[in-house]
């Protein structure tokens, strides 16, 4: 049977952006298994009430840290020095971590670690110096030291094997699961009332506030559109928890006079991000760099068209049904895509995120790995 603890002290609620809610869909997932197992869900003290009701089912348990995982550096160094220590005392042997983060040694504790993508070696620009190397090194442990590895595309698997020159067999690719509730939705006149919006007359995208997400560019299609008169939609929405590039945003949309057509919401719940990928014209999806990129299915789910950028992974997940810009900074290219999109959702096959199929995938790989 499978016992083990899964690592969830880099959790930081409403905070890490897709990370958060693939794990949850993940656990979700499991909730629904019939097999035995038993997993003891490693929580800090600023995360565990966020998890507390995975404990009605008596296969999980939560396994309290003095960890806070807001403090960054301080769960840094418990997960390098202590966690082994912590697992050993209280007899686990086992852990799978969502996410790159590991102690320095084994310590007795086998490993299966999940990298969702490599970005700070592609674009160092957007990370401090420590990010960097806190990242590489764990990168590094995660390939010579953890015991089995998930990629979570085939793009993000094929880079960490010519990075790190992982074997073949060390390392599977399982998609995030993705799950929409499509009846949970606020009613367009809420969307109406709160955002000034007309039902397919606004442009809508999903994303963390940071520079490799490219919202900048999104920002100047919408002062070309409302400086040409261009026939197309002059209001973009922009949910997101915040980043390093939120000042610099709102700073932009302020100095060009775009207060009007420019929103960025913040954090919003999945009933009213459910609405807005439902009633959009169209989703947009800028960003230079993705390991998965969630927000595209979750909107074709809901029979968006997406316009995307054809940069690393983002082709493959949305099995090239999205509209896809070649030059994610080129303005008059999103124009011209924005102005003819084609609607190819009815040949997508959603199965291929369905979270209990994927959620088995886990189970099965956990059971061969650490059970």
């Amino acid at each position: 049977m499978l016992v083990a603890a899964v690592d969830l002290l880099w959790l930081r609620p409403k905070k890490v952006g897709g990370t958060e809610f693939y794990i949850r869909n993940l656990l979700d997932g499991f909730l629904r298994l019939e097999e035995p197992f038993h997993l003891f869900l490693l929580v800090s003290k600023d995360n565990k009430e966020t998890f507390r009701h995975y404990t009605e089912d008596k296969r999980m348990e939560l396994l309290e840290t003095e960890v806070v995982s807001a403090n960054i550096p301080g769960r840094i160094l418990w997960n390098f020095f202590c966690q082994n220590r912590f697992l050993r005392k209280r007899g686990i042997r086992k852990c799978f971590v969502p996410v790159y983060c590991r102690p320095l040694f084994n310590g007795g504790v086998a490993y299966v670690n999940v990298i969702h993508d490599l970005q700070a070696a592609h674009h160092p620009e957007y990370h401090p110096l420590h990010e960097i190397a806190y990242s590489r090194l764990c990168w590094w442990l995660d390939a010579h030291l953890s015991r089995h590895l998930v990629a979570i595309s085939d793009w993000v698997r094929d880079d960490i094997r010519e990075k790190y020159h992982v074997r073949r067999d060390k390392i599977t690719t399982i998609y995030d699961p993705i799950t929409v509730v499509k009846e949970e939705m606020v009613t367009f006149d809420c969307l109406a009332e709160k955002y000034h919006v007309e039902e397919k007359g606004f442009y809508y995208t999903v994303a963390q506030l940071i520079p490799h997400k490219n919202l900048d560019t999104l920002i100047t299609v919408m002062e070309r559109i409302k400086s040409t008169g261009t026939d197309l939609p002059c209001r973009l929405l922009i949910s997101g928890v915040n980043g390093e590039s939120r000042d610099r945003l709102e700073r932009q949309i302020r100095d060009r006079g775009l207060e009007r057509e420019v929103t960025l919401t913040g954090f919003v719940e999945n009933a009213e991000r459910n609405a807005l990928y439902r009633y959009c014209r169209a989703f947009l999806f800028p960003s230079v760099f993705e390991g998965f990129g969630m927000p595209t299915v979750e909107a074709m789910l809901f029979g968006t068209v997406v316009i995307a950028t054809d940069r690393t992974c983002i082709p493959e997940v949305t099995q090239g049904k999205a509209n896809y810009v070649k030059d994610p900074y080129n303005v008059e290219e999103w124009i011209r895509v924005m102005q003819n999109p084609v609607d190819k959702i009815a040949e997508v096959d959603f199965s291929q995120y369905d979270q209990m199929k994927l959620s088995r995938k886990y189970f099965d790989l956990l059971q061969k790995y650490l059970a």
